[in-house]
């Protein structure tokens, strides 16, 4: 008989566990979990795996790999992908003045957050295209 230890779960998954055992607690037996819940599952099963996942938060393997191949097939479809908002200022203001805040978040739930401030517009729009993948 082989018997594997058992590894120590990683924080995201023991966090999420108690933020899922604390809406069972709360709920009737056989409520159908929270959009925002799938979510955050789905973000998991990317980074540490379906059978992981579905086993610390107490789903079903088959309804984890439903809801991620569904979050998949979104991000992937172009018409489904969120829309981006870019506001590009007048060449009047003095750069100095300039600032702005820059959020981006890939297709896997991980945002960088950026606080730029002195910089030209064009200077913008070109770091704004280089970050989407493209060129200068």
């Amino acid at each position: 008989m082989n018997i594997r230890p058992s590894t120590p779960l990683p924080v995201a998954l023991r966090s999420a566990r108690r933020q899922f055992d604390r809406w069972r607690s709360r709920q009737p037996q056989r409520t159908r979990l929270p959009e925002d819940l799938w979510q955050k599952a789905v973000i998991l099963a990317r980074a540490h795996g379906i059978n992981k996942t579905a086993g610390a938060l107490g789903l079903k393997y088959e309804s984890l790999k439903k809801h991620l191949e569904a979050a998949s097939s979104e991000t992937s479809d172009p018409k489904k992908a969120r829309a981006a908002f870019v506001e590009l200022l007048p060449r009047e203001i003095p750069p100095s003045s300039l600032q702005c805040m820059i959020e981006v978040e890939d297709g896997h739930g991980a945002t960088i957050r950026m606080h730029v401030q002195g910089i030209h517009v064009p200077d913008l729009v070109a770091f704004a295209h280089l970050f989407q993948g493209g060129r200068a």
